[in-house]
């Protein structure tokens, strides 16, 4: 052995141990009974397991169960058996030990932990649709026998999601939106604040670096300005508490990145114009005798005898605490320089359960009386897994349907109180009290007049649900309910019909292929999705045997008999073609590959023959873009803010590949500008001729609407990529009467 090699093993040896140092002091400083002997065992054990596993950053394997165990006591404040568990998670799934030799060394507990986190080892979800679906069960299973095991697997994916970087660039936005679209909803629901926005800001990250990095800086140089406004703000607010008696502590809330980004790009304003970056949090220790929502009261009108409250913008969660447990008192103010600013209310207990969620206060053993709503939420989850959608995106939807739900308060005709999501319907409501109620519902009664099932409660309403036996659920009252128990019940009902109609279309198209003697082979069923612009074949089969698709176009125009050769006069796609061409499919061979390893280079040259652009979110050069590899084994291009996108990503890891835009500006897109000002003379002959006349774009459209002295116009133009747009939108803005010119991103 080298002398080199050596002193490599002596220097990784010594980072253990001081990781593992690390975490021991961050657990002397709990509560928790100190069981130092049973964690170093632990330790001692797993470290032996990974001995020589290196991870792909190049540091030993063993400082990953190290960090996620430190975040499972530091961050989530959870004791000594979930520590254990997270120093052993990956044994069994990367060593010869088996969960039996874990039970021996470390009793049941932690092997039956260890064991759902093995269950759902190596991400929620696989290659194929069914084993998602399965997987993303097992996840929910382990969850509703053990909240810990979900915990701990969110301590995971966070050490993941901070060490991504030495990740390349496709696996980046498979873990990244996997992260977007579950862990961070999980984090939220079971009250991991700090978590669930760091999730959101690193998965943000990944999927725009330039955008975060902008951002960054830009907080970075008002840095100096908030620091200064805020301590004139917070500083009339210390002194008051102060003179009240209270011991506190103030601290100042930034927005996070992921956050302001959302802001700008739904409400389409520039970062200048989000105002609300500061919030103020107040944590004061309760007094003795007295109740802690009284005492946030009485905090709430020492503030507001400072600072004017709006009245609108009062959030009050120690009333009516939210479902995952927070309990807050929101108000926001006028504060100096005319800027409203956040400033949250909350006791040291309350602040302890925002910070760590429910998991410190988590029953592990059952037999309190009181039900909290995260039990309610688990119960929910369970009947979830008695009929779970066969496909892996549905079960998926109507699993998250019951993630980010905020709740309202309605009563039933006795005066009792019931919780159900915000924006649920009455036949929501009747399939929360029981599913048969929900199947014979044909109306309702509110605050005792007649509404229709889609009917939306709201907070206080008092319901009646009106029933027949005559009364079968309909196709469309999918689109009349919002919850996930709610869509869960309808699509079993509906399941048994669509498999006949999906064997009849099959039956139908296998015919019609049969008459011009062509076998129902993969690549033939590849030419039929795509002319149908379709992408899984049971859709196809559905549609079929639903009547929608018109079947003649099988002889008639996918498999002419004069143009066997089917790949030889297909039209090349060009930058921003129409939907019909991209209809009539790849035009390469079926069996090539596109190497998913590699980034696809978008240029004009392969267009329509390597990739074509995503409908549902009109990419253009410039743009953050990812690629999705269908069946036909073209790259689809989509946005990676693209909701439809976020999806693939979550539930079609493997598909998704890197993509460069390589273009040259040959190619015009149109997008969609909206712009406001003062509606004054001459103000659209001034927007006409910086767009025409400075950039030679060409304007499809124009719909300009006024009121009271505001014009709000849309101008459809036609630009090459984003340098364009940008240019074209600051120019535009130097009008003096333009208050602001934003893209409207779809």
């Amino acid at each position: 052995m080298s002398l080199n090699h050596e002193q490599e093993i002596l220097s990784e040896e010594k980072q253990i141990q001081e990781e593992f140092d690390a975490l021991l002091e961050d657990y002397r400083k709990t509560n928790h009974r100190q069981k130092i002997e049973l964690i170093t065992k632990a330790f001692n054990f797993a470290n032996a397991a990974h001995k020589g596993i290196k991870r792909r950053s190049g540091e030993p394997y063993i400082m990953h169960p190290l960090a996620v165990a430190r975040i499972v006591v530091r961050e989530i404040g959870l004791g000594s058996t979930s520590i254990c568990s997270a120093l052993l998670h990956d044994v069994v799934e990367d060593t010869d030990y088996t969960i039996e030799d874990i039970e021996n060394l470390f009793g049941a507990k932690i092997a039956q932990i260890v064991d759902g986190l093995t269950k759902i080892s190596g991400g929620v979800f696989a290659e194929k649709a069914s084993e998602q679906a399965e997987n993303f069960r097992k996840l929910l299973i382990t969850m509703s026998e053990d909240i810990r095991v979900i915990l701990i697997k969110i301590a995971d994916r966070l050490h993941n999601m901070r060490t991504l970087g030495s990740m390349p660039p496709a696996k980046q936005y498979k873990i990244a939106g996997e992260t977007q679209y579950i862990y961070a909803p999980l984090a939220h629901r079971l009250g991991l604040f700090r978590i669930k926005t760091e999730l959101e800001n690193l998965s943000f990250k990944y999927d725009h670096p330039d955008t975060f990095h902008t951002i960054e800086k830009q907080l970075a140089v008002d840095e100096n300005e908030r620091t200064r406004f805020y301590e004139g703000f917070s500083k009339p607010i210390d002194k008051r508490l102060t003179e009240m008696g209270y011991e506190f502590s103030l601290k100042a809330r930034l927005k996070s990145v992921y956050s302001i980004w959302r802001k700008m790009s739904t409400r389409n304003i520039p970062f200048e114009e989000v105002y609300d970056l500061l919030a103020l949090r107040i944590v004061f220790k309760p007094r003795d005798g007295m109740n802690e929502k009284d005492q946030c009261w009485m905090l709430y009108s020492a503030i507001t005898a400072l600072y004017k409250p709006h009245p609108e913008r009062i959030r009050d969660w120690v009333s009516t605490p939210k479902a995952n447990g927070y309990e807050s008192l929101h108000v926001t103010v006028m504060g100096p320089e005319g800027r409203w600013v956040e400033v949250q209310i909350r006791s040291e207990r309350m602040n302890d359960i925002a910070e760590k969620g429910l998991a410190a206060h988590w029953k592990y053993k059952s037999g309190e009386a009181d039900e909290s709503e995260l039990d309610k939420w688990l119960k929910t989850i369970k009947e979830l897994l008695e009929h779970p959608e066969p496909n892996a995106i549905d079960f998926m939807d109507t699993f998250k349907l019951n993630l980010f739900a905020s709740e309202i308060f309605v009563f039933t005709p006795k005066g009792e109180i019931k919780t159900i999501a915000q924006g649920a319907t009455a036949l929501d409501f009747a399939y929360s009290v029981h599913s048969d109620l929900g199947n014979h519902c044909i109306g309702a009664k509110v605050n005792h007049k007649l509404v229709p099932l889609s009917y939306k409660l709201n907070s206080g309403d008092q319901i009646e649900i009106l029933t027949s036996k005559k009364q079968t659920p309909q196709a469309v009252w999918l689109d009349y309910v919002t919850t996930a128990r709610a869509k869960s019940k309808l699509r079993t009902l509906f399941k048994k019909e669509e498999k006949v109609l999906i064997a009849e279309g099959q039956k139908l198209i296998e015919e019609s292929l049969a008459e011009l003697k062509i076998l129902p082979e993969n690549e033939n069923i590849v030419l039929i999705l795509n002319h149908f612009d379709i992408t899984q074949k049971n859709e196809l089969y559905l549609q079929a045997g639903k009547g929608v698709l018109n079947l003649k176009d099988i002889s008639k125009i996918i498999f002419k008999p004069k143009n066997q050769n089917v790949f030889a006069k297909y039209l090349k796609l060009p930058f921003g073609g129409s939907l019909e061409s991209a209809k009539q499919g790849p035009t390469v061979p079926i069996d090539s590959k596109i190497d998913r390893k590699k980034p696809i280079k978008l240029t004009e040259e392969n267009a329509g023959i390597i990739y074509k652009l995503a409908e549902c979110c009109h990419p253009i050069p410039g743009d953050d873009v990812l690629g999705y590899v269908d069946d036909s084994e073209t790259v689809i291009i989509h946005k990676r803010q693209c909701i439809v996108a976020t999806k693939l990503k979550s539930s079609f890891g493997e598909r998704i590949v890197s993509a460069d835009w390589a273009t040259h500006k040959v190619q015009s897109f149109e997008e969609v500008l909206e712009i406001r000002g003062i509606d004054k003379k001459g103000v659209l002959i001034e927007i006409l001729k910086v767009v025409s006349d400075g950039y030679g774009v060409n304007i499809s459209k124009i719909n300009i609407e006024t009121d009271a002295g505001i014009f709000i116009g849309r101008f459809h133009v036609y630009v090459h990529d984003t340098d364009d747009l940008n240019n074209l939108c600051k120019n535009i803005n130097k009008i003096k009467v333009i208050n602001s010119v934003q893209r409207i991103q779809e």
